[in-house]
């Protein structure tokens, strides 16, 4: 008996897989939406991460040139030593967000235990990039005072304690929930257009006619979403490690594959109950889309979830993606199991309702 239903559930379970790797429509709704958002991050990432900063010094003296290397080393900004001249015209040109000045005194200044400003012009116009240089500025005037060590006027000591063992790019931090996001697309099409071209073709009738149960039906239709789901997700895993974006070590591997598994089938589960419900393949992809673009946003997917409004961050905890996203973070990008236990009880519980509603959508699609 058991036998018999792996062997009809891998036989729809094949014959579902074979239709959608000859759909190349399929990997275009598939890839398309989470590549193009990705694309979006990354030229996001690019302009706010480091922000345009034109530095002119007009001091050669041994404390300038110390204050200007210390500005290159901070790795906050994209600057570009230039002179007066050019920094006020990059300035208007919008090229820069700011210019930093460092007067032709300074190291008189600085050697005579005196005042000794840099002079900063900032373009209020984006109150994000103006924030950026405010905080950036102070702290590299700090580290200049750290660098003089006993001869400094102003005796300062850093001591940085992070939290986490790893510093993450902000483009890095955005690419684990664009992976969700394509999981999530993937799932719902694959399950959800082989689900409903059953019905629009009434293929359906056949299938309940031969002697397999139902829930077989719906196993094959689920395993075929699952496989081709959880393959590219291993295969973007691959790809972005290799690009060195998300960066798993060890046993963190299994429990990275374990996430990926959990969300590919919720995903594939969800596709299916989607496809009985809607009984027309033209719908699915776009639904598929948009579903998983509301629970992308809805799961925190840009930024960080604990620094959202209240209110985003009450929602997200009512949607399974959120939970799956922070296993992954936590496994990815800081080797640890923190809520792990937590995150695959929701996961799984999630699975368990889906495929009930699945089995209740096709209970209503062949009664109707």
């Amino acid at each position: 008996m058991f036998l018999s239903f792996l062997r009809s559930t891998w036989a729809i379970c094949r014959k579902d897989m074979r239709v959608w790797f000859r759909n190349r429509s399929n990997f275009v709704f598939t890839f398309a939406p989470p590549l193009i958002l990705l694309l979006l991050e990354a030229l996001g990432a690019q302009a706010v991460g480091h922000s345009p900063v034109a530095l002119v010094r007009l001091d050669n003296g041994p404390a300038a040139i110390q204050m200007a290397q210390i500005f290159h080393d901070a790795d906050v900004f994209r600057l570009q030593d230039v002179d007066a001249q050019q920094a006020k015209a990059m300035l208007q040109n919008l090229d820069v967000v700011a210019v930093v000045t460092i007067p032709a005194d300074f190291s008189q200044r600085v050697q005579a235990h005196d005042s000794s400003p840099v002079d900063v012009t900032i373009n209020n116009l984006d109150l994000d990039f103006t924030n950026d240089i405010r905080r950036s500025v102070p702290d590299v005037i700090t580290q200049f005072y750290q660098a003089q060590g006993g001869s400094s006027p102003i005796k300062v000591t850093l001591h940085e304690q992070d939290m986490r063992s790893r510093d993450i790019e902000f483009f890095q931090y955005n690419v684990l929930p664009t992976i969700i996001f394509m999981l999530t697309i993937s799932g719902l099409v694959s399950g959800g257009l082989a689900t409903a071209r059953e019905w629009e073709s009434k293929a359906i009738k056949e299938l309940l006619l031969s002697p397999v149960p139902r829930g077989t039906i719906i196993a094959g239709k689920v395993l075929a979403g699952f496989l081709t789901t959880f393959c590219f997700g291993v295969l973007v895993l691959i790809l972005t490690y290799v690009a060195g974006w998300v960066q798993p070590e060890g046993v963190y591997w299994i429990t990275t594959l374990l996430v990926t598994a959990l969300v590919s089938l919720l995903s594939a589960v969800l596709g299916v109950a989607v496809g009985v419900m809607i009984q027309h393949v033209q719908p699915v992809s776009p639904l598929a889309i948009n579903v998983g673009m509301y629970l992308f946003f809805l799961a925190g997917g840009v930024g960080v979830l604990a620094f959202e409004p209240q209110v985003l961050q009450n929602i997200a905890a009512f949607i399974p993606l959120t939970y799956g996203r922070h296993a992954l973070e936590m496994a990815v990008f800081y080797s640890s199991s923190e809520q792990l236990l937590r995150d695959m009880l929701v996961l799984v519980a999630s699975i368990i309702v889906a495929l009930g509603l699945s089995v209740m959508a096709m209970r209503r699609g062949i009664a109707s």
